[in-house]
């Protein structure tokens, strides 16, 4: 308690200068806010006004422009046919001109299987392969093996 009563006293000019100080410009921001707020009341009021519609208008265009996500579950009946059941239309084939072992490749493709596994399977070369494969294409009228694979399934070949 002493040393606190000491400590003020030793400062006591420059307390009373800084609180002086602190009073006028205390003093001085109200004047300028009694001022400010007296003579400018219209436009504190408008620009309130504005302010509250930009905020309004930019919540309300963002609620409009976000994407409505909407989840449509559709349920429809897919008849599955088994792939044994359907006959093979050997008139087609021989119509055609496709020959057993182009057959072969076919089917392989089919089964999603590279050259290089065709070849592997049947014990042939890759050019081999290449070579029934792009027979195929043209005896089909095809330019991709997906193709191929479309069309011999629709014409029941495979």
């Amino acid at each position: 308690m002493k040393i606190g009563t000491h400590l003020i006293a030793r400062n006591k000019e420059y307390l009373i200068y800084g609180i002086s100080m602190a009073l006028v410009l205390f003093l001085l921001k109200m004047l300028v806010a009694h001022f400010i707020v007296y003579n400018y009341r219209l436009d504190f009021f408008i620009g309130s006004i504005a302010i509250v519609f930009t905020v309004l208008g930019v919540w309300l265009a963002l609620k409009l422009m976000k994407p409505k996500v909407e989840t449509r579950i559709v349920e429809k009946e897919v008849y599955v046919t088994d792939p044994d059941s359907i006959p093979i239309d050997h008139a087609e084939i021989a119509r055609l001109g496709i020959s057993k072992r182009e057959l072969e490749v076919l089917q392989l493709i089919s089964d999603g299987l590279s050259n290089e596994e065709i070849a592997e399977k049947l014990f042939i070369s890759l050019n081999t392969v290449k070579t029934h494969s792009s027979t195929l294409f043209q005896k089909l009228d095809v330019k991709r093996r997906t193709q191929a694979v479309e069309k011999a399934k629709r014409l029941n070949i495979i």
